[in-house]
């Protein structure tokens, strides 16, 4: 059965292709879908929330507690973003624990709803194989995904991407699947406006399938991303002073550093190695693109869809070239589109499945943990760089066994279980594998430059350690007294106790430890504002993170006559001190 690559050059649709009966086994699903289910079990249990997901819920918790709603508090993230993350927060319940899991399996619940969406939508232009195995390898690609992207204003407008491209090429008629599908891609767009690069790719992917149903799409979703953002600058009073002043916080931005392309291109290779040990599927790319295009017919398709690809990835990595800060959630896109290509590698092979290719799948499940043990001396981004010729290599001998086939005429001898649905099952197994490398506890949890920073298993640890550091202060504090936060979001996360005003985390105070003119902008005096008016009794004091010595001078001395801290001496190695407001101010 011809798809939707191949079709638009013979002038035939998947309606008009002869429907062919599968004889399936009731037993293959449960080879893929237990130990799936497995994994997304253990990574909803044990995966935990990384430090930006506590900042942006620290925020929202403290800030809540002085009576403002997520719309007037400030978290470094946009409005819609902060909604969405105030509404997964209030289903949960109990201790850090039980809520952070109640939290992950929300998030999977998203995801998986998204991915059951995008299947039913693909089974009117593809295979049912091809449909299970995109859909299901996009699924545990955001459920699965590493702790660093997972509901991350970036992982959210993929989710919500996957559902617009599933809205779009769903319904029958194209107009009202647009409209459909304008909400979702406009939302995306808002989860952190950069990510207005997730919704463009998504429109990209439905262009590959039909161009009409994707230039419909776009038509219909740029009005709505710039009415949903008028919405929010209405509906929050102070949402378009913070638009203006948050990209004047980042001080590696292109914006402010300039345009240098040996540096652009140096760094992004060294940026794309250190996402592809986190998401090993991004290694698998390369080769699964080769499977795809080898079966497209026609040079001018082949070509379009070459020129499809490659504008998807520039666009991909330019999002984190213009932030400027290289950061791996930047790119959590990537492995999802890696994730969607796979899928139709392996579900569309005709003949049989790619099994070279599924092989190295198989074995790069393990490279994250792999990786981790190699002696520093080899932990290098060349060494990721040639890890992926060898899928790319395994996909160019599968490819020749086809054409073989192929040119042939006749099915080559195969091994009985190559035959019927189990040979896709198994290499689908694969996937699973490779798609859940980043879960395991060796597995890293912060690479740079090549270097494994941090396992998932060292950062846990360090939550335990912010913990009790938090149950220190909190042992300090009278029950439920307001706090002036000089620290990080993971510290109002684990104290939780009431801030003062609607700038719970003191970002805007901080940031002049680099930027010297952060302190013209009016958030900044807002934000300076909680020290000495209306002030809380207590402050939190993180040393690392705020460094009273470093930020601006006059702010400083304000701090420092409104609050007694404990000095060097007194603190000993405690990063996170008790701050207590002087008597008589």
């Amino acid at each position: 059965m011809a798809t939707a690559l191949a079709d638009d050059l013979d002038g035939a649709t998947p309606a008009a292709q002869p429907k062919q009966r599968v004889r399936r086994s009731p037993l293959w699903w449960p080879v893929v879908a237990l130990p799936a289910a497995l994994a997304v079990a253990y990574v909803v249990v044990f995966r935990r929330l990384t430090g930006d997901l506590e900042y942006v819920l620290g925020a929202l918790r403290t800030g809540e507690q002085a009576g403002y709603s997520p719309s007037e508090i400030f978290t470094h993230r946009p409005y819609f973003y902060r909604w969405f993350i105030a509404g997964l927060d209030k289903i949960t319940f109990g201790d850090l624990m039980v809520s952070e899991a109640l939290m992950g399996a929300a998030g999977v619940l998203l995801a998986a709803a998204a991915a059951y969406a995008l299947y039913v939508a693909l089974l009117r232009h593809l295979t049912g194989r091809e449909a299970a195995l995109t859909a299901g390898a996009v699924g545990l690609a955001m459920t699965l995904a590493p702790r660093n992207d997972f509901l991350q204003p970036e992982w959210a407008a993929v989710v919500l991407t996957v559902l617009a491209v599933a809205a779009t090429l769903g319904p029958a008629k194209p107009w009202p699947a647009a409209l459909l599908a304008a909400l979702p891609l406009a939302l995306a767009v808002m989860m952190k406006y950069s990510t207005a690069a997730s919704a463009a790719i998504g429109v990209l992917f439905v262009y590959a399938v039909d161009r009409g149903r994707a230039v419909r799409l776009a038509l219909v979703a740029v009005p709505g991303a710039v009415a949903l953002f008028a919405l929010s600058v209405l509906a929050g009073s102070h949402e378009w002073q913070w638009t203006e002043d948050m990209p004047q916080l980042n001080q590696a931005s292109i914006g402010r550093t300039g345009i240098h392309p040996r540096f652009i291109i140096e760094r992004s290779v060294d940026f794309l190695a250190d996402r592809a040990v986190e998401s090993p599927v991004l290694l698998l790319l390369p080769g699964a693109l080769l499977l795809v295009l080898c079966r497209v017919r026609g040079r001018r398709r082949r070509a379009e869809l070459i020129l499809v690809a490659l504008t998807i990835g520039f666009g991909a990595q330019a999002v984190v070239v213009v932030q400027g800060n290289w950061f791996l959630y930047h790119g959590a896109q990537m492995p999802v589109i890696a994730a969607a290509v796979w899928g139709l590698a392996v579900g569309g092979a005709r003949r049989s499945p790619p099994w070279f290719f599924g092989a190295v799948s198989l074995l790069y499940g393990a490279l994250p943990v792999l990786y981790t043990h190699l002696p520093r001396d080899l932990q290098r981004p060349y060494v990721l760089w040639a890890a992926a010729l060898v899928p790319l290599l395994a996909a160019v001998l599968d490819a020749w066994l086809e054409a073989r086939v192929r040119a042939a005429g006749v099915r080559a001898p195969r091994p009985r279980i190559s035959r019927g649905v189990w040979p896709a099952a198994l290499v689908a197994l694969a996937g699973v594998v490779c798609l859940a490398g980043s879960s395991w506890p060796d597995s890293p949890h912060l690479v740079q430059y090549g270097k494994v920073l941090t396992t998932n298993t060292a950062y846990l640890k360090s939550l335990e350690d912010s913990e009790q550091a938090a149950d220190r202060i909190r042992a300090q504090l009278p029950a439920d007294a307001p706090v002036l936060y000089l620290a990080f979001g993971d510290a109002a996360y684990f104290v939780d106790h009431p801030a003062q005003c609607r700038y719970p985390i003191a970002t805007f105070l901080q940031r002049t430890r680099y930027l010297a003119d952060v302190t013209e902008l009016k958030s900044f005096q807002e934000n300076a504002d909680c020290v000495d008016h209306d002030p809380a009794p207590y402050a939190v004091l993180d040393r690392n993170w705020f460094r009273p010595g470093k930020v601006d001078p006059a702010l400083a001395r304000r701090i420092s006559a409104e609050y007694d801290c404990p000095t060097a001496d007194e603190s000993g190695k405690a990063k996170l001190v008790l701050c207590e407001r002087r008597s008589g101010t």
